[in-house]
């Protein structure tokens, strides 16, 4: 869905092939979390964890070895210093790390074949474009107005589109409340939506889960802003009001910042410095900012874990058709499968210079889990059924890069694994 709604915005309003709109079922293939689009070129990069080229590919097609050599040679990629400081959205590279962005991926890798063919160019200039259709579709009042085609397909159809929330997860949450933990939701989601899901995936009570939620947090500014320039606003019928000085009590907010959210905390524990324990999926948008700026307790939802273990998991057989495609005959696999295009999001072989030993290396977004996770899990599921008390091994307890993951870490990462295929 996500893919059809940009595609259908740059044929329909910007001109663009309309082969674009034909999806074949393998080339979801090339959706893989943790590449970095270089928008000039045209060229998507997997990064290792020093910044050097893993695998790369011109539009969908992917680069030999000596093809990388020539444009990227043996050395740090030339935006990865600011890249790996997590500023990473400019004019000039794009990051892509999570599903929600991902089949965009997949849509400029096709364009970018598009524009070879038409016009042979060698600069590339279609991200304004593509900006301009995640705007349409995802401005704040799209929902509202039934504008673009993402929102009014997820109206018509949520069943199609969401999974409901399992029992032990939401028995965990009421656990949690009834410790006396405070409970927060912060999505860069706008109400009207944040509510529909919701609704659908927790029940029409989902408000008593939570003691305080925000939408249109607009993460990872919520984080990084100053009460000034991301003061919070009250609701009303979904419309943002005007702003307020200061946070005094639980309930449902709009925008905001960190440190107003966390003075609110103090006053509702009582505590000088709260512990905050923040759930998310994103490294640029959630993990590395709560992190950074907040220095909050992370826990990265990593779907990649479920893919790692060679079989199709139990549960696949439950997933949301969103995660299936629209190609149900043809099996596409969950997006988690290991990419044949891309290998391991963890590990990767880095081919030796003349004649060398190939060598195994950890690939940057790999390197990001462990320094800025406390602890990694392949879903919320995964930890509902332990007691409210469980201590978890973090990351930074030792010097192991694989301490953090739980229940156990991917196969990549454990030595004289050979059945992981990277190739």
């Amino acid at each position: 869905l996500i893919y059809d709604s940009f595609a259908q915005y740059l044929v329909t309003e910007k001109g663009y092939d309309e082969d674009l709109l034909i999806l074949a079922p393998d080339s979801l293939d090339f959706c893989c979390k943790g590449l970095v689009l270089d928008i000039e070129e045209g060229n998507f990069l997997k990064l290792a964890e020093d910044g050097t080229v893993l695998r790369a590919s011109h539009g969908t097609k992917s680069m030999t070895f000596e093809e990388i050599l020539e444009n990227y040679g043996r050395r740090e990629w030339k935006h990865f210093n600011t890249v790996s400081g997590m500023v990473s959205r400019t004019a000039k590279y794009y990051l892509y790390d999570n599903y929600f962005d991902l089949p965009g991926a997949l849509l400029c890798a096709r364009v970018v074949d598009s524009l070879d063919q038409h016009d042979g160019q060698k600069k590339y200039d279609f991200w304004k474009d593509m900006v301009a259709a995640i705007q349409h579709n995802y401005k704040i009042s799209a929902f509202k107005e039934d504008c673009g085609m993402y929102f009014p397909e997820v109206k018509k159809h949520p069943d199609k589109y969401l999974q409901r929330c399992p029992e032990s997860v939401k028995k965990w949450l009421k656990q949690l409340k009834n410790a006396g933990k405070i409970l927060l939701l912060i999505t860069s989601s706008h109400s009207d939506y944040c509510r529909l899901l919701c609704e659908h995936v927790l029940g029409n009570d989902f408000e008593e889960y939570f003691d305080i939620l925000i939408t249109n947090a607009l993460k990872p500014g919520f984080f990084s802003h100053t009460p000034n320039q991301r003061p919070f606003r009250t609701l009303e019928n979904d419309e943002e009001q005007e702003a307020l000085l200061s946070l005094d009590k639980p309930g449902w907010y709009s925008q905001g910042n960190a440190i107003q959210l966390y003075d609110l905390l103090k006053k509702m524990t009582g505590k000088l410095d709260p512990k905050v324990v923040y759930f998310g999926d994103s490294m640029h948008s959630d993990i590395f900012p709560a992190r950074h700026y907040s220095n909050w307790e992370t826990v990265f939802i990593l779907e990649e874990l479920l893919g790692d273990k060679g079989t199709v998991p139990a549960k696949a057989e439950s997933e949301p058709l969103e995660k299936k495609g629209k190609y149900e005959g043809d099996q596409l696999k969950v997006p988690y499968f290991v990419s044949k295009q891309w290998g391991s999001f963890f590990m990767d072989r880095l081919p030796g210079l003349e004649n060398a030993e190939e060598t195994l290396v950890h690939t940057w977004s790999c390197k990001c889990i462990s320094t800025y996770s406390t602890i990694a899990i392949p879903s919320l599921e995964a930890i509902a059924d332990l007691p409210l008390d469980y201590r978890f091994t973090r990351f930074s307890s030792n010097s192991s890069a694989t301490a953090g993951y739980y229940p156990s870490p991917p196969r990549a990462l454990l030595p004289n694994e050979d059945s992981v295929t990277m190739k």
